[in-house]
């Protein structure tokens, strides 16, 4: 049978696709990857999978307060194993008015290794501007890291200025070859400034951070290498351990330095923020280099540190310094800065307005016998000793002065030895930098014995620093148990000590303030006393506060500052008990002083401050007025007869 063949319609032209819906279609494809990668990003986020790595987050402990975030520092580390935890030192979100807001940038020599707290410099500042200036109120926050260098900090710097910061402090440089993405370091960059740029950014994203540990785990699986916790950080950040001196390395190091603080002082100096950067101290004559190049040439570090002590020796101590210097440049294990980058922060100082310039290297050599730096102020290479930190403090403290940021009254100022003598360092805290000094020195590169354990009972301190060394007990418990022990011995000196450092720690905490007051209080410190219930006063008001207040002041003859506080009482007594009396006696007290300003060779006024003082029992400030009189007119009747009622008190 045949078969009929229908012929086939003929095909339309398919229409061309326009020129909208052709870029359409490209864009779409663009934007895919992209689109894909976000939704990655959002779904790793919305399961909890890596860190939020901000600078600053929430203070969970207080509302209203941000404190730095412990997994900020994992931008920078490329084993986050190796990265370190700083500082949680909560400040306000909202800086309250009146505030002298600074931040501290900067290494482990920053943050007071070893001795950390109380030990780190901005403590030692701290106490010194709150006992300089105590209606004044400091914010003094420290961002600083174990092993990290310009990089970090420059970060750091850029992300400062939404916080309001009425100065930014900076010790920068040591770690500049080994530190994090330092360019001998175990996560350098092949010397690519562009690059580490990029992939510090990059690494905010948790898409990124599951790349990041993906290939770490896949490296280390077909190695069959990881890393030995067990070993010192210093040992395992330093991948290059000869530097030498000239060498291309070498200046990548300076290069980099130089790039990263030019780029952090332009920036906060367009932002018109104070920066004060200091230039960097080491070890130069009590600490032979670790690595030498062989032989005894102009390019060996242990020639010249040889030379260097026989100059010393033989009293030519400038030829000394010289060699001395020179030792330490040639030292081909670069844990100690170059002069080079002394000579970049002096330059940079003087480039951009708003910089000063804060010459620690003179304060120490100012200390070091001969001008030359050693053990009188150094621990080992770069981190100071107790005395060290204090001086570094002061050389910030004093360019802080010469910037005219400080407040002009110091009529209360703390010179640098009575800071030294009352700065409220626990031994515990001495005695954890000994030992943690100790246990480094004992490790790479240093490989100096542990000296042999003594044969005796140890002190509470041993026991308590001890344990915080291997981590077997916290910091706040340490000063907990220390202070019952010193209640327990009666030694109320130390007592206050602890109380001090508590309240170092914990700045918003009212509650160490009380503690420091009452004991201050019971050792006859009325002024410090007066500081801490101040503070305590401002940070939470109540009658138990202002009471101690009113009272310390009336008896230190400033009853003009008493009457707030004792107004405060009399309107929050929960006993009821009146003080009318006592304010209407306070106001005729003022009226009276303000009277006998103006007429000081008045002996009526005078009797009449001491006879109210006398009425209620203040023996101290009428004995002040008694003696005014007596001076004026010796057989002043009134005053004679006053001054009986007086040792009759005091009897």
């Amino acid at each position: 049978m045949k078969k009929t063949v229908t012929p086939s319609r003929p095909i339309a032209p398919s229409k061309p696709i326009s020129k909208k819906r052709l870029l359409l279609f490209k864009g779409m494809a663009l934007l895919l990857p992209f689109l894909l990668l976000s939704l990655l990003e959002g779904l790793l986020r919305l399961f909890g999978y890596g860190h939020d790595l901000r600078l600053f987050v929430e203070d969970p402990q207080q509302k209203g307060f941000l404190v730095m975030n412990q997994y900020t520092s994992e931008k920078y580390f490329s084993e986050t194993e190796n990265a370190t935890i700083g500082n949680f030192e909560p400040f306000q979100q909202h800086k309250a008015e009146g505030t002298f807001r600074i931040f501290v940038l900067g290494e482990s020599t920053t943050i007071g290794y070893p001795y950390m707290h109380n030990g780190s410099f901005h403590r030692w500042l701290q106490y010194r501007l709150m006992h300089t200036f105590p209606d004044k109120e400091f914010e003094i926050i420290n961002l600083a890291l174990t092993a990290v260098n310009t990089y970090t900090v420059a970060d750091f710097a850029k992300q400062l200025g939404t916080y309001s910061p009425d100065a930014v402090l900076i010790y920068t440089g040591h770690n500049e070859y080994y530190g994090a993405l330092g360019v001998g370091s175990t996560g350098g960059l092949a010397h690519n400034p562009t690059l580490i740029h990029l992939l510090i950014k990059l690494r905010e994203f948790r898409l990124v951070q599951l790349l990041n540990a993906t290939i770490n785990g896949i490296r280390k699986a077909v190695s069959g290498q990881k890393i030995d916790l067990r070993e010192n950080l210093m040992k395992r950040m330093a991948a290059d351990q000869q530097i030498v001196y000239g060498s291309a390395t070498y200046q990548a190091g300076i290069d980099q330095f130089k790039a990263n603080l030019d780029d952090l002082c332009r920036q906060l100096s367009e932002q018109h923020i104070p920066v004060l950067i200091s230039n960097l101290v080491s070890n130069e004559k009590d600490l032979k280099p670790f690595i030498s190049s062989p032989g005894n040439g102009p390019t060996s570090a242990q020639a010249q540190y040889q030379q260097a002590n026989e100059a010393y020796a033989t009293g030519k101590f400038a030829e000394a310094k010289k060699k001395y210097v020179q030792a330490k440049e040639l030292d081909r294990l670069r844990f100690r800065a170059p002069e080079a980058m002394n000579q970049h922060i002096r330059e940079v100082a003087a480039r951009y307005p708003g910089i000063t310039l804060v010459d620690t290297k003179r304060t120490f050599e100012t200390h070091s016998p001969h001008g030359i730096l050693g053990q009188e102020t150094l621990l080992e290479h770069v981190h100071p000793n107790l005395f060290g930190y204090a001086l570094l403090s002061d050389a910030f403290y004093e360019a802080l002065k010469t910037s005219r940021l400080l407040p002009n009254d110091r009529t209360r100022e703390l010179s640098l030895a009575e800071l030294r003598q009352r700065m409220p360092i626990t031994a515990v805290d001495s005695l954890k930098g000994v030992y943690e000094m100790m246990i480094l020195k004992e490790g790479w590169p240093f490989n100096v014995p542990m000296p042999p354990e003594e044969k005796r009972p140890k002190t509470v301190e041993e026991q308590l620093a001890g344990a915080l060394v291997v981590k077997q007990i916290s910091w706040p418990d340490a000063m907990n148990q220390l202070m019952n022990a010193y209640l327990t011995q009666k030694n109320f000196g130390k007592a206050l000590q602890v109380a001090e450092a508590q309240l170092l720690e914990y700045p918003y905490n009212p509650v160490f303030y009380d503690q420091a007051a009452k004991l201050c209080l019971g050792l006859n410190a009325s002024e410090q006393a007066i500081t801490y219930l101040k503070k305590a006063f401002r940070l939470e008001a109540s009658f138990e506060r202002a009471q101690p207040l009113f009272i310390t002041l009336l008896k230190l003859d400033r009853p003009a500052e008493a009457l707030p506080y004792l107004q405060y009482a009399a309107t929050h007594n929960p006993s009821g008990f009146s003080l009318n009396e006592l304010q209407a006696f306070v106001q005729q007290l003022i009226a009276v002083k303000n009277q006998f300003a103006k007429d000081t060779t008045n002996v009526n006024l005078s009797n009449q401050l001491a006879a109210g003082y006398l009425k209620f029992a203040n023996a101290t400030a009428a004995t002040k007025y008694v003696d005014k009189s007596l001076r004026l007119d010796g057989h002043n009747a009134i005053a004679l007869q006053l001054k009986q009622q007086i040792q009759a008190i005091k009897k």
